[in-house]
């Protein structure tokens, strides 16, 4: 191999390979920007200095957008590679560092915030203390969006794979997804309700209570989660021969239980939000009849679990962050 002397003109550094590669995928600099976390100004800076010493342009104007020129196409052509490269090295300096430095930019959903997240962090605290963490708190869809656009490294999310239209598939396509546990998703009936009568069961906890049939709430006045549970809700009502009549809408699980205790509808719950915000007094939550549940997973970009400090999170998600009721 030749090697060619330090101070060539052409020689790029990480910094140009990255702001290339991000203008050669969103197609604009105050996108490719805001994705590196750097300003407008100081990438269009960047790139004026670059291609004053290569003495040639990177980018050119198209309409009201840019494009790349030949030279910026080069660039972005064997910057993936030469990236993938720079990142595998750092991963494994920091494997070689015992996980002793490195950083975790963590999103996850709401009820994962009070659950999964703190144990999580306690864990990795207790074990890797040098290990930095950033969260961000988001629904799925946003969660994997971020790590998507390399905002977030790994994502708690969560999919019903019984749905028809589970759009989770879609929104996590091209990236890895590590299962982490089943989450039973229970019904939730006010105290005294008539289809209790008819579900008698021995004193235990909800998810080995006995189970009730959707089909036997058709006539009831229901109470919607969040726009992805409501689409589920939609979608298991249908599967038991009914539409559910839907009173009240909030994201607020808190909400949702008080509403039930107060006698004002019934609904759908997941276990996990219960684990973060146990159920009131006057309120019953057992199993549904058709084992109804959904799969809290992990995602990440392709490879990055190879990264010691994410391949850690995951570890420990394994282990014991995930203990919930």
């Amino acid at each position: 191999m030749t090697l060619t002397p330090l101070g060539s003109a052409f020689d790029l550094d990480s910094s140009t390979l990255r702001v290339v590669a991000a203008i050669a995928e969103y197609g604009s600099i105050t996108r490719a920007a805001a994705v590196l976390g750097l300003s407008q100004p100081a990438v269009s800076q960047h790139l004026k200095k670059v291609e004053s010493r290569i003495g040639m342009p990177l980018v050119t104007r198209a309409g009201r957008g840019i494009r790349l020129t030949d030279a910026g196409a080069v660039v972005a052509r064997h910057a993936t590679t030469v990236l993938a490269g720079l990142e595998s090295t750092a991963g494994e300096l920091a494997d070689l560092a015992g996980l002793r430095a490195g950083r975790v930019r963590l999103a996850a959903f709401p009820s994962a915030s009070s659950t999964i997240v703190p144990r999580l962090l306690k864990s990795m605290a207790a074990e890797h203390a040098g290990v930095r963490f950033t969260y961000l708190e988001a629904e799925p869809p946003e969660a994997i969006t971020a790590v998507r656009d390399g905002v977030s490294d790994l994502a708690i999310a969560f999919h019903y794979p019984a749905d028809r239209k589970d759009p989770f598939a879609a929104s996590a396509d091209g990236l890895e997804v590590h299962e982490l546990v089943r989450d039973e998703v229970l019904v939730l009936v006010p105290d005294g309700h008539p289809v209790l009568s008819a579900t008698s069961s021995l004193p235990t906890d909800a998810a080995t209570a006995a189970p009730i049939a959707l089909s036997a709430l058709r006539h009831e006045n229901w109470i919607a989660g969040c726009p992805r549970c409501r689409s589920h809700l939609l979608d298991s009502c249908a599967t038991s021969g009914f539409a559910p009549s839907i009173g009240f809408e909030t994201d607020n699980f808190v909400a949702v239980m008080s509403m039930v205790a107060a006698g004002l509808g019934v609904a759908l719950v997941p276990a996990l939000a219960i684990a973060a915000s146990p159920v009131p007094a006057g309120v019953t939550a057992r199993p549904t009849a058709a084992g109804d549940h959904r799969w809290i997973v992990a995602v990440t970009r392709p490879g990055a679990a190879g990264i010691p400090a994410v391949g850690e999170a995951l570890r420990m998600l394994r282990r014991d962050a995930i203990g919930h009721p």
